[in-house]
């Protein structure tokens, strides 16, 4: 939801994000990586969006590079929407937000993939934390992640 320009993310949304993202927050780069194994199981072709990943005979989840970028891609996504009550917007670098839009815009992410990184991610955050999922923590987590990708999307430019 917005309200003139500000997100509204309730009381109990932010609360939800943020005691499953203190608990989660010490393994985030296993779950980072399980995150982007889930989105190749389930969308295979997306291993082609990554230049270290495209040609390498190594499989994705041995590879070094995927890694660290699960994890930043992971914590990107839980420390904004840790932050978005707080501030009423996407807390990323300006700078960040738009890097991260035009390079998701040059290498070709569609919506579609989005839809997958989504459902992955809720995946991945419900098999962290089972005990406390349920299904505001779903509405709160999917929530902040819509936000999080319209302001990508705000910065994705059409290729000339």
């Amino acid at each position: 939801m917005e309200s003139e320009g500000k997100i509204v993310f309730t009381e109990e949304q932010e609360a939800l994000v943020v005691k499953s993202w203190s608990v989660m927050k010490k393994n985030s780069a296993d779950l980072g990586l399980k995150l982007f194994i889930k989105i190749f199981e389930i969308a295979p072709t997306t291993k082609k969006l990554f230049s270290f990943l495209r040609d390498s005979p190594i499989p994705a989840e041995q590879n070094p590079k995927l890694k660290p970028h699960a994890m930043s891609v992971f914590v990107m996504c839980c420390e904004s929407a840790a932050q978005l009550r707080k501030t009423g917007k996407v807390t990323v670098k300006e700078t960040t937000l738009k890097r991260l839009g035009a390079n998701h815009s040059k290498y070709g992410v569609v919506d579609e993939h989005f839809e997958v990184t989504k459902y992955a991610l809720l995946e991945t955050i419900k098999e962290a934390v089972p005990e406390m999922w349920s299904p505001e923590m779903k509405s709160a987590w999917g929530q902040a992640y819509d936000h999080l990708v319209a302001a990508i999307k705000a910065e994705m430019k059409p290729s000339p």
